[in-house]
C-alpha cells in the first residue's frame, strides 16, 4: 500500500514537471486557495494616531516642497503589504500636505480620487477650471481624467486624506497621466457653479452627464452633518451602524465615485453596534468624538483626526465613549455591480 502511494505521488510530481514546461499547472492543487469558503484577505486591520503622524507631516514639508514633490503625501500603508503603497489591495490612501502660499500643480491622471479634510480651512481644490474652497469634513472628489490643482491661500496648514482606486486601476493597466502646462489651470466657472446647478436636489433640464462621476465635486460637511443630524431624530439608530449615510450621485443615486463608495455615520455618546462584516475593505477618518473598535481580535482606541482600516469580512464592533462621527470610503460599489458584495450582520 505504502509503495502503491509512492508510486502514484512520484507519478504525479513527474506529470506536473512536463506540463510546467508548458506553462500548465493542475487546477487541483489550488483549488482550495483560489477558492475558499470564505474571504482570507492578506492585509491587516490597522490604526493611525494623528498625533503621533502629524509631526512627520509638518517635517515633509521642510524638506520638500508641494511644486517639487507634485504631491507633498505621506502614504497609509497596510503593514501587512509593505511596499505596495496600498492601504487595501484594492485601494490606497495617504495624508496629503500643502503650506500656505504653496500650490500643489495640475495634472490629471485615469485613477479617480477623494479628498476628505482633516485639517484645516481655506485652501482650495480646483477641478476642470472651476475651484472649491475646502473645510474640515468636505467631501471633495476629482474624477477620472480631469485637470486639478491644489492651493493654499490660507494661513495655515492644510491636511487631507487622499483616497484613490489606484490598484484598481493598475490591475487593468489603464494607468494614465499627464501633467499641465502651468501650476494652475485656467478657472472657467465661478465658485459654487457645479453646486448651484447640481446640490439642490433639481438638475438642469437638459444637462446629460458624460460620465459616471458626480456633478458635485465638493460636499460640505455642514450640510452633511445636519443630515446626520436629522437622520437621529427621525428614529433610532441602527444595530449595526448607528445612524449611517452614503453619499449619492445626484444624477444617478450611485456612489459619487464609479469604483470607491463614501459614507458617514453619527455614532450615539455610549453607544456600541452590533458585531458586523462585509466584503469591502474599508477606510476610516475621524471626524469626532473618541471611541474604539474592535476589529478581529484587535482593539483600537482612536479620536478625533485618526484614521483606520477594516479587512473585507473581518468582524468590526465600533463603541463611542462621546458622540463620535466617521467618514468610510471602499471598493463597494465595484462588488455591487458585480454581484459580489455581501454582509453579515452579526448572525455568525
Amino acid at each position: 500500500m505504502a509503495q502503491a502511494t509512492a508510486n502514484r505521488n512520484n507519478a504525479r510530481r513527474d506529470f506536473y514537471d512536463r506540463i510546467g514546461g508548458l506553462s500548465m499547472a493542475p487546477l487541483w492543487e489550488q483549488l482550495h486557495q483560489l477558492v475558499p469558503p470564505s474571504p482570507a484577505p492578506k492585509y491587516q486591520a490597522a490604526h493611525w494616531d494623528y498625533d503621533k503622524v502629524r509631526p512627520f507631516l509638518m517635517e515633509s514639508g521642510s524638506l520638500i516642497t508641494a511644486k517639487e514633490a507634485v504631491r507633498r503625501v505621506l502614504i497609509l500603508e497596510n503593514p501587512a503589504l509593505p511596499g505596495s503603497a496600498c492601504i487595501t489591495p484594492t485601494l490606497y490612501a495617504g495624508l496629503q500636505l500643502i503650506l500656505p502660499g504653496e500650490v500643489a500643480p495640475s495634472h490629471r491622471h485615469t485613477q479617480s480620487a477623494l479628498r476628505f479634510i482633516v485639517e484645516g480651512e481655506g485652501a482650495y481644490t480646483a477641478v476642470d477650471g472651476e475651484r472649491t474652497l475646502m473645510r474640515e469634513g468636505d467631501f471633495v472628489i476629482t474624477p477620472t481624467w480631469t485637470w486639478h490643482d491644489h492651493g493654499n491661500e490660507s494661513a495655515k496648514p492644510m491636511v487631507w486624506l487622499d483616497g484613490l482606486d489606484i490598484p484598481i486601476v493598475a490591475m487593468f493597466n489603464a494607468s494614465f497621466a499627464e501633467n499641465g502646462e502651468s501650476d494652475e489651470q485656467a478657472i472657467t466657472a465661478p465658485e459654487g457653479t457645479s453646486d448651484a446647478k447640481f446640490a439642490s436636489g433639481l438638475l438642469p433640464v437638459d444637462w446629460k452627464p458624460e460620465r459616471q462621476t458626480s456633478p458635485i465635486f465638493n460636499y460640505p460637511y455642514s450640510r452633511t452633518r445636519e443630515a446626520l443630524a436629522g437622520l437621529a431624530k427621525a428614529g433610532p439608530p441602527d444595530p449595526c451602524h448607528g445612524y449611517k449615510l452614503r453619499y449619492v450621485n445626484p444624477a444617478s443615486g450611485g456612489a459619487p465615485i464609479a469604483t470607491m463608495g463614501t459614507f458617514m455615520q453619527l455614532l450615539p455618546r455610549g453607544f456600541a453596534t452590533a458585531p458586523y462584516r462585509s466584503t469591502d475593505g474599508t477606510v476610516f477618518s475621524v471626524v469626532e468624538g473618541e471611541g474604539e473598535s474592535r476589529i478581529g481580535e484587535r482593539t483600537f482606541r482612536w479620536k478625533r483626526r485618526d484614521h483606520f482600516v477594516v479587512p473585507s469580512w473581518a468582524t468590526v464592533v465600533h463603541s463611542a465613549a462621546s458622540e463620535s462621527v466617521l467618514f468610510s470610503f471602499s471598493d463597494r460599489p465595484i462588488q455591487e455591480r458585480l454581484d459580489l458584495w455581501r454582509e453579515d450582520r452579526g448572525s455568525h
